[in-house]
């Protein structure tokens, strides 16, 4: 199975148009265009999930003009989409058909394919008690890297082929939840990646 985009090469750097955070504030928030192909037989859904394999372990040197976050830091996930149940017919998202802008507080009835659902994204734990951005995360939101982070950010949107047409998932899901109701039903997996940086010694 292979998975690409016609939004960002792989491994090459995703825009502002895709990305949550922009150098002058937020950026377009836009799903980038995703298409697979080559898809295993016997697969009856898909899950999707595009995770930060970068993201700050101590997220309060996130943000700081006193401090430089090194390359070197300790690094964790985060993760900004979580989608399953993807109709085993689907070959392709197109650019902004599940998200397209910033939705303070988070989306309730985000878009996609027709019978997929879509769960919260880490946007949820990192915004909870801001009065201003604080709520429900579902769906996509792009990458926000902290502006005083000197590594470049890493996204891997992962395309899973499942046996299965529905996972066994809660109303309020996560990638956690996704990655622990396809175990053992996973045919293929095929993952695409895109990075990003607010940093300005890392401006193209």
């Amino acid at each position: 199975m292979r998975i690409h985009s016609s939004s960002f090469d792989n491994g090459g750097p995703i825009t502002a148009e895709y990305a949550l955070g922009a150098p002058d504030g937020f950026g377009g928030n836009r799903n980038p265009q995703l298409a697979w192909d080559d898809v295993p037989d016997g697969t009856r859904s898909f899950a999707l999930l595009c995770i930060d394999a970068d993201a700050p372990t101590d997220p309060s040197l996130a943000g700081r003009d006193d401090v430089q976050i090194p390359v070197a830091h300790p690094r964790g996930e985060f993760v900004h989409w979580a989608m399953a149940d993807i109709p085993a017919d689907v070959r392709e998202i197109a650019a902004g058909s599940c998200s397209d802008g910033v939705d303070k507080g988070g989306k309730r009835a985000p878009k996609g394919p027709a019978g997929a659902r879509q769960g919260l994204n880490d946007y949820t734990g990192w915004f909870a008690g801001d009065a201003d951005l604080g709520g429900d995360y579902f769906g996509y939101d792009g990458p926000y890297p902290p502006p005083n982070d000197l590594r470049v950010h890493r996204y891997f949107f992962r395309l899973f082929a499942l046996d299965v047409d529905a996972l066994d998932l809660p109303g309020r899901f996560t990638a956690g939840d996704v990655f622990r109701a396809m175990h053992g039903h996973v045919l293929a997996e095929a993952s695409v990646h895109g990075s990003y940086s607010l940093h300005p010694d890392n401006a193209a």
